[in-house]
Order: C-alpha cells, then sequence, then structure tokens
C-alpha cells in the first residue's frame, strides 16, 4: 500500500472554494462529494428532524446509515426553517459567502421559496448554481418526477442491458444518478475557471435524461448509420471481438482484444496461434460477424484450464484480462489498496465502514489516510458553529437551545423532499 506522505499536508484544488448543498439522496451529494474530495468546504443544508431522506436508508451501523455516510463524507450539516426569518437571514450570509449553489429538487421549487438562480444572479451574481432534475428545466417533461430508473429506462440504457431474448435490465448501480453527479462537477468546475476571468457566476442545468443520452456511447450514432435498433448482446461488446467472457475449467473470465495486434497476442498466449490466421477471423470485423463460431472455438481451448492459469499467460503476454470479482473481493484487491482506493467513513457510532475513495490522483492533492476514518455529519452537527461564524461575530446571534422542530407536511417547502 502507498504509504502517506510525511510531508506538509497540501491543500486541496478546491481549498477556498464554499458549497451550499441543498441537495439529497444520490445524485447531488455525489457531485459534491466529488467536490468535498477535492478540497471544498461543503456546508449541507437538510430540514429539521429527518435530514436527508437517505439517514432513514439502511443498512445500519448503530443510528447511522451508511449509504448517507458513503456520500456525506467530509461534509457539514445544519438544518434550517426557510419560513424562519432569523434562518433566512443566516441563509443570506451563507450564500453571500459561498461559491456554487447545488440543488437537486424538481423545478420552481427553489424559486417559490425566493432562493431560485435568477433571483441569485442579481444578488449573489458570483455564485454559481448548479441544478440537477430529472429531466432539466426546459422541455415538455421538465416539471415531470426522474429517478434513476426512471431515466435508465427513458434514456435506453435498460434496452442495452441483458442478454438477447431476455427481460430488460436495469443497471447494477444508479447509473443515472452518478452520470448526472459526474456532469453537474464537471460543469461546476468548468464554471469556476471561467469566474476567474470575468467574476460572474454561472448557471448549470443538469437533466438525467440529458446525462443517459450522452453515456449511450455508439448506440445512437449505430442506429443512425444502421438503421437496426441496437438490443442487449449480454456480456459482449457490439462493435469488438473477441471482448467478452469465456469459461474456464473452473469459471468465468474476461478477455477482450481491442484490436487485430492482440487477437494475435491472445491466441499465441493461448497456445493456438494459428487460429488468429483463420480467414473467418482476420480481422474486427470479421469475429464480429463470426462471434459465434469464435466464441465457440476459442472456449474449446480455455476449458481445458483454470481461470488463473490463463489470466497469467495473458498478462504476460500484454492482452487485457480479468476474473469477474464479486463485491468483497475489492477489499483485498492489490492494484485499489496500492491507490488508497479503499477508505473508511463513520458517524456517530464507533465503528468505521469501508466504501471506495477518491479516483482522482492529482500531484497537489494529498492522499489520504485510509486507514484514518472520514466522518460524516450528524444532523445539524455544525448549525451552531456556523451561525457563530457568520452572525455571532456581528452581535446578530446569541446561542440558546433550539426548539425541536417538526416540518408541515402540507407547507410549501414540504416540496423540497419530492422526487427530481
Amino acid at each position: 500500500m502507498n504509504q502517506i506522505s510525511e510531508t506538509e499536508e497540501k491543500p486541496g484544488p478546491l481549498d477556498g472554494i464554499t458549497v451550499l448543498d441543498f441537495s439529497r439522496v444520490l445524485a447531488g451529494p455525489y457531485c459534491t462529494m466529488v467536490l468535498a474530495d477535492l478540497g471544498a468546504r461543503v456546508i449541507k443544508v437538510e430540514r429539521f428532524g429527518t435530514g436527508d431522506d437517505t439517514r432513514a436508508f439502511g443498512p445500519f451501523v448503530g443510528v447511522d446509515s451508511a449509504y448517507f455516510m458513503c456520500f456525506n463524507r467530509g461534509k457539514e450539516s445544519i438544518s434550517l426553517d426557510i419560513k424562519s426569518p432569523r434562518d433566512r437571514e443566516l441563509l443570506e450570509r451563507l450564500l453571500d459567502s459561498c461559491d456554487v449553489v447545488v440543488e437537486n429538487f424538481r423545478p420552481g421549487v427553489m424559486e417559490r421559496l425566493g432562493y431560485g438562480p435568477e433571483r441569485l444572479a442579481k444578488t449573489h451574481p458570483h455564485i454559481i448554481y448548479s441544478s440537477i432534475s430529472g429531466f432539466g428545466h426546459s422541455g415538455p417533461f421538465s416539471d415531470l418526477p426522474g429517478y434513476d430508473m426512471v431515466v435508465q429506462a427513458m434514456g435506453g440504457v435498460m434496452s442495452l442491458t441483458g442478454w438477447p431474448g431476455a427481460e430488460p435490465a436495469r443497471v447494477g448501480t444508479s447509473f443515472g444518478d452518478l452520470g448526472a453527479a459526474l456532469f453537474a462537477a464537471i460543469g461546476i468546475l468548468s464554471a469556476l475557471y471561467s469566474r476567474t476571468r470575468d467574476a460572474q457566476g454561472t448557471r448549470i442545468d443538469i437533466g438525467m435524461l440529458d446525462c443517459q443520452a450522452a453515456l449511450m456511447e455508439t448506440a445512437l450514432a449505430r442506429y443512425d448509420v444502421e438503421g437496426i435498433v441496437p438490443t442487449r448482446t449480454g456480456d459482449n461488446h457490439p462493435s469488438l471481438a473477441p471482448f467478452e467472457t469465456f469459461a474456464a475449467s473452473d469459471g468465468k473470465f474476461v478477455m477482450c482484444a481491442g484490436n487485430d495486434t492482440l487477437f494475435m497476442l491472445m491466441m499465441d498466449a493461448l497456445g493456438f496461434p494459428q487460429l488468429a490466421l483463420d480467414e473467418k477471423f482476420l480481422t474486427n470485423d470479421l469475429r464480429v460477424q463470426n462471434r459465434k463460431q469464435l466464441v465457440k472455438d476459442v472456449e474449446a481451448i480455455t476449458l481445458t484450464e483454470p481461470m488463473q492459469h490463463w489470466i497469467d499467460a495473458l498478462n504476460e503476454a500484454g492482452v487485457p484480462c480479468s476474473p469477474i470479482n464479486t463485491i468483497d473481493k475489492l477489499f483485498t484487491h492489490p492494484q485499489l489498496l496500492a491507490r488508497n482506493m479503499i477508505v473508511k467513513v463513520k458517524g456517530e457510532a464507533d465503528r468505521a465502514i469501508r466504501t471506495a475513495g477518491n479516483p482522482i490522483k492529482m500531484s497537489s492533492l494529498t492522499e489520504i489516510d485510509p486507514e484514518v476514518p472520514l466522518k460524516s455529519p450528524a444532523l445539524n452537527e455544525h448549525r451552531e458553529a456556523i451561525l457563530a461564524e457568520l452572525m455571532a461575530k456581528n452581535g446578530a446571534y446569541a446561542p440558546t437551545p433550539q426548539p425541536q422542530f417538526q416540518p408541515q407536511q402540507n407547507s410549501e417547502d414540504s416540496e423540497l423532499y419530492q422526487s427530481v
């Protein structure tokens, strides 16, 4: 495992940037988690009493949700009652001091509360305002609610996922939310760079459906060229062969030969170089056309030995390959451990949980110690500190015990907790 540098810790590239995070569940929190990992200060605004919906999602460590901890590490939490004059004053001061606002409410919610992008563009022109919603803030579907599986279905990826002749399948992770989160982070970073030149904030409008379409690789272009609707291909790549799983004597593994040279190296490693000279397999296009025969001929070879035998030979030859790991194998994977990709997070309970770390490795960013847990905030944990920072020094606040606030189910701001 990499040793943590003993030299002075470097501030992250986003050190000095403050993000006011109104988002909840996954798309927004994942986006702001990326920003926090890069050094930004992220202040998470939550509702009183229950906070982010994912605080109630299992599994739990004591009272802490593992789901919540994974995506809210390194953030601060404050609960605000938008209808309270004092909390509105505090929110105005937070807006004065922040650089980025992230929200993933349905279109119109922030406007009705008085904090929409048009208003903030006038009163806080420095702010970069990022909205993530199911369908964006324009177009005929903009008012509809959207969840990850809805946009996976509507955006086409479910029609491409699964085995030929079988039912469409959801991608095994929340592909719609995560894709939108990453595009939002790219937009925010671009806007921060632009602001260094003109000192002006930017409105960023991310629609999850748009992001799904953008992540369809070549599926749209293939249909436009061939006139054939792409569909499920199981475990193979529709444009490359061999690029799929093969059976060894003790299970299946992946081999990917993305060009003719790799195919020849692959067949050398398998001990049958003559197969690479078969006229049916001379080019990638021919191999795609004759995929069934190719898989049959290759598996006749791979079935004779266990997976590790072939993986060792293929790695020696420089041919991309892998066993099909289950999730438990990732915790001990030597490559992930060497790059500090398994980290610990904890909430109020003593026990930390393991999750994936920051994949963005930069010379300007100090690697964290994977054995030191990152903290996820308790609900409203940082309210007193933020009040003291922004209001007490101006004589606007004297600390007092906070009453338990129960949000009204029929109030306007209950819209904040509906689906995107």
